[in-house]
């Protein structure tokens, strides 16, 4: 995989790069999917290697249509070593971009050991001015970021990259069985 956006290290905080889902990421995404922790921060239950292998599929579908943006955040094993290998600290995903819409949603999580480090929001920065440079030509004028009421921390990402809160979401069992916040960030 050749596509990467580099993210360079800024203070005490490491380098690291956003690249499409690849098969060798999967040993490290089922390895975090057993972290309780993470499972109920994130909703994302891969039991198994082939649970992790449909998902990989999914997101590289996306790439493929054009409507699902998904990408491993990972920091380079060794200084200057920006190729497919890396530790994967964090996953962001930019959704429904339909070249004719004016509005796309973005997501992430972050591995539990990257947690309270700045990795989602320099990974969100970074996929946010990647999403409306690569689709202002297609009329990108709106990126939503959505969490649900009791993710603080995800408030605090939103904030630092520049989504302001709009407003409360009332809960859409199963999907959403709790309040949400919608933050919305605009081009320009």
């Amino acid at each position: 995989m050749t596509f990467a956006l580099r993210v360079e290290a800024a203070g005490s905080m490491p380098a690291m790069y956003l690249r499409p889902w690849v098969e060798e990421d999967i040993p490290a995404l089922t390895a975090e999917c057993r972290d309780a922790a993470f499972r109920r921060g994130t909703g994302l239950a891969l039991r198994d290697n082939d649970d992790a292998v449909r998902w990989l599929k999914t997101q590289q579908r996306g790439w493929e249509a054009g409507d699902r943006f998904s990408f491993a955040v990972l920091e380079p094993e060794e200084e200057g070593g920006f190729g497919t290998g890396g530790r994967l600290v964090a996953h962001v995903v930019l959704k429904t971009a339909a070249p004719t819409g004016p509005t796309a949603e973005v997501g992430y999580w972050t591995a539990t050991r990257a947690r309270g480090r700045g990795v989602a929001p320099r990974a969100l920065k970074a996929l946010t001015t990647w999403a409306f440079e690569t689709f202002a030509a297609d009329g990108l004028q709106r990126l939503e970021l959505l969490h649900q009421v009791d993710n603080p921390a995800s408030c605090r990402v939103a904030a630092k990259t520049g989504y302001e809160f709009v407003r409360v979401l009332p809960a859409h069992p199963p999907a959403f069985p709790a309040e949400g916040h919608l933050h919305v960030r605009t081009a320009g």
